[in-house]
Formats: C-alpha cells, structure tokens, sequence
C-alpha cells in the first residue's frame, strides 16, 4: 500500500486531504472547513465555532512558560479566531490530557490563567474534559461567538482595490520566542546563569501572553466598518496575506515601509540576532493581531486610529503577491512561517 509522509504535504495540504469528501446534511451550517471559525445558522445570528490544540512541546515549552500564562494563551489564541470572522466571542470549553508529572496544583495554576482570560475577554468557561496521557500536557480549546449575519467576515470575501490593514505591530512575537530559546540554552549550559531579559520586555511577554484583538472587532463596529476580508495572524503576515489572497481570488501589494514593527522588535532583532525585522514581521507569527481588508471608502473612518496599519491593496489575481521595497523593486511574497509536519533539517 502506497505511503505518503504527512510531511509532503504540510498542514494544510493534510486538512485538504483529509475533507475534501466532507458533505453537509444540516441547512443551519453555513461555513465548515476553510475558515477561521465554522459558521452556524441559529435564527437571528450566526454561531461560530473555533477549535485549536496546544501540544507540549510543539506549540509550548515549560522550560520558559509560565503555567499561568500558558491558561491564559490558550484561551486568547481561541478568541482571536472568533474575532477574525467579525465575531463577538461568548463560550469557551477546555479539555486536559495530563501526565502524572502534574500535580493538582499546577493544574490549578493553569486554570488561574484561563479564568483570567475568560475575566478579560467576558467569555464563559461552560464545560470540558480531562484525561490522563502518558506524556506530556495537552489542552483542547473550542470556543463560541455570535455575529450579526450581514456582519460576518470571511478570508473568501476581498475585492480588487480593497485597502489591507492589520492591527498592532509585528513580529515581536517571534522575536520574543527567539530571546526565550536562547536563554533557556544558557540555563541548560549553566543552571547558575539568570535570564538576561532586560529591555526585552514587551517581545517576551507577546510571546508567552498574546491577547486577541477582540477591543478592534467592538471599534470598526463603533466606526461603522464592515471589514470584507479578515484573518488572524498565527503563522506569519505572509502566510496570512497568501491564505486571503488564494481564496478570494486575488492578488496583493504589501508595502514594506508601512508594516508596523515596534522599536523593542526591531531593536531586538538587530542587536540581539542580526536579523531583518521584515523578515520577523513578515514570516514570524503568533502575533494575534488581525489583517483585514476594507473598502476604500471606509479609509476615512480608520485612517487615525492608533492601533490600525493600512499596509497594502489587493490586486488582479495575474500581478501576483509582492512586497514592495522602500526602493521601489517588487520581492514576491512566499509564505516562510511556522509549518507543522515539516521535517526538522
């Protein structure tokens, strides 16, 4: 029988494959497999349903995370996907695999962080389960929204000439995991060694507490913004950009000198790494800030606020995806960011 290696076909080519015999026998479901969230009829509004899993080491280190923290990022990684369909999160349901390494306290200091997170973002804890695994920590998040039906946003819905935007700065994420790996080497060469975080504030704690940009979805609704596009960026601007381009049928113009890096990001990579910031905005990810497009009459309504970026337009399918340099050139975008099932070199 015939062997393909998952890693051949990477994350997305694998949910390809694994649903494309999918059929829906339910009217109510409007939006399954494609999104960030699926998409339910229930009368006046659409429900939205959302689901990630966080693996011990792929998607989280103890070494560096704070137990407490760790409640609350998977929490906020959850809402950010409810977020990006234009959705007003409301539910959450957390299920533990935990190994006997884990202590009842521990575990409670996971749940501190995710009541917190529930605090913060008014969303219900309302239900879940546990079991024991035989190695490792691994938490399961579904989590529930509402959206008024003509508010709904999809990746599929962009249109040539829309103005793309993202929320906050980029790549600070990236570049605070970067500082945490390499502290933890130190301490794994020399227990003695204190981490060497000053100044490196802002990139670590985007790293292991990101929040989901639930306050923008309430402030375009204020400012009367539909937006027509829109993705969460999890896996790195460019990948990001890519996935609404491909499925609305388009193609991109992403301006290099509009992209929003902070100082401490940019200082970061650098100083600490000798990297381009670009190179960690774009193909970084983690950062869970939204990228979304809207139409150009709606630039007026955005164009001062503080936390949006107007980065870039969509084009012709035919001019293909570009970053265009602060010298005028064209670089094409290709997606770089965090691949699961690829293969370590």
């Amino acid at each position: 029988m015939k062997r393909t290696e998952i890693s051949t076909l990477g994350e997305f080519g694998l949910i390809k494959v694994l649903t494309e015999k999918t059929k829906h026998f339910h009217p109510q479901t409007i939006r399954g497999v494609g999104d960030d969230a699926s998409v339910w009829d229930m009368g006046e509004k659409y429900l939205v349903c959302s689901t990630d899993l966080l693996v011990e080491g792929i998607h989280f280190d103890l070494t560096y995370m704070p137990l407490k923290h760790l409640g609350y990022k998977t929490i906020a990684v959850n809402i950010s996907d409810i977020a990006a369909m234009n959705a007003r999160p409301t539910q959450v349901l957390v299920s533990l695999a935990v190994s006997n390494r884990f202590s009842v306290e521990a575990l409670q200091e996971i749940y501190e962080g995710i009541h917190t997170a529930c605090q913060n973002y008014k969303v219900d804890l309302v239900g879940g389960d546990t079991t024991a695994s035989r190695s490792g920590l691994f938490i399961s998040v579904v989590a529930l929204g509402e959206a008024e039906k003509e508010k709904i946003t999809y990746r599929s819905t962009a249109r040539k000439g829309d103005i793309i935007c993202v929320t906050g700065d980029l790549g600070a994420a990236y570049m605070g995991l970067q500082i945490l790996e390499r502290e933890k080497q130190v301490f794994l060469a020399n227990p003695q060694m204190q981490p060497q975080l000053e100044g490196r504030d802002y990139v670590v704690r985007r790293q292991l507490r990101p929040e989901a940009r639930t306050d923008i979805i309430y402030e375009l609704a204020d400012l009367g913004v539909t937006p027509t596009a829109m993705i969460d960026i999890s896996d790195g601007l460019a990948s990001e950009v890519l996935h609404l381009c491909k499925q609305s049928g388009l193609g991109a113009m992403i301006y290099e000198d509009k992209l929003p890096i902070a100082q401490e990001t940019y200082d970061t990579a650098i100083n600490d790494f000798n990297i381009s910031p670009i190179t960690a905005a774009l193909n970084g990810g983690e950062d869970y800030e939204l990228l979304f497009s809207i139409r150009q009459e709606d630039y007026e309504k955005i164009k001062l606020h503080p936390e949006i970026s107007t980065i870039g337009y969509f084009t012709e399918p035919e001019k293909d995806i570009h970053l265009v340099l602060r010298s005028g050139s064209l670089v094409k975008i290709q997606a770089q960011g965090w691949q699961h099932f690829q293969e370590k070199k």
